[in-house]
């Protein structure tokens, strides 16, 4: 195991100044030992660097989803991060846990134990209950996604989702979490990825935890008939319109429970009235 050198430096809400900060990851990237980097956090900070990536080793023709390019390897503000590798031909990155979550949670947490399922790279397969916002239907695509905030804040970008969509001809399935956010917000963001084409486009929706997300009582939804006012609510509003199926409720965002994904990486979507499950070879 190698730690970067600025990993445990500071400056203001950093560990390091962006240049430096930047070189750790530039490094990483151009390392051939390294395996996967691991993100000690996911605190705010990639979009002010993620444009100044260098970017030859992911767009080298040996950067496949069979090379040993590092992997990349947390959740929240990484989700930058997982933009940009599913933009190139580059292997899959996982969303999950990092070294906070690793460090504290019990050795039998089931979220721990699959995380190393997920380094080992065995298949992923999670079989749900129903939920009552599900959307039956069954997809497969390449998953991809993340934080909702970071998303939103990537529109408009080189880096955002529909350049993502673009490079993803085979179809794309959307996963997205968020904590801390104002309902209204939600539904600002929601509202952007419809107007920007982008919930028009995915094969199928995947709903994770929305964590300290206090439900509006003015925010109740009047055009379908879930007369309620929480997130999920506002969330199924908005993808209303289409048909692809919908998994609501599923354990990953910014939660103890926080179970591995593999983005950039195809995946099964199958939801019916009994069931939900999401697939990963």
């Amino acid at each position: 195991m190698v730690i970067s050198p600025h990993a445990y430096g500071e400056c203001g809400r950093f560990s390091g100044t962006d240049e430096e900060r930047l070189a750790d990851i530039n490094n990483a990237l151009q390392d051939p030992s390294v395996d996967a980097i691991l993100c000690a956090r996911g605190g705010y900070g990639l979009q002010r660097i993620i444009d100044k990536i260098d970017l030859s080793t992911l767009d080298s023709p040996l950067s496949t989803l069979d090379s040993p390019l590092s992997t990349i390897i947390g959740f929240s503000d990484i989700t930058a991060l997982h933009q940009l590798y599913a933009l190139h031909h580059t292997p899959y990155t996982i969303h999950g846990l990092m070294c906070k979550h690793i460090a504290t949670l019990p050795e039998d947490s089931e979220a721990l134990q699959l995380f190393f399922r997920a380094l080992a790279r065995e298949p992923l397969e999670y079989i749900l209950p129903p939920h009552p916002l599900n959307r039956s239907g069954e997809a497969q695509g390449t998953l991809i996604g993340g934080n909702l905030s970071v998303l939103y804040g990537l529109q408009g970008t080189p880096y955002d989702l529909n350049h993502v969509i673009d490079a993803h001809p085979e179809g794309v399935i959307l996963f997205i979490e968020d904590i801390g956010e104002r309902h209204y917000h939600i539904d600002r963001m929601m509202n952007n990825l419809r107007m920007a084409g982008v919930l028009s486009r995915i094969k199928g929706l995947v709903v994770g935890q929305f964590t300290d997300c206090e439900p509006d009582p003015g925010m109740k939804i009047s055009n379908i008939k879930y007369k309620i006012s929480n997130i999920y609510a506002t969330i199924r509003e908005a993808v209303e319109a289409y048909s692809y199926p919908l998994l609501f409720d599923f354990p990953a965002g910014h939660v103890e429970d926080n179970r591995p994904l593999y983005l950039n990486h195809p995946a099964t979507l199958i939801t019916t009235g009994q069931s939900a499950s999401l697939l990963q070879p």
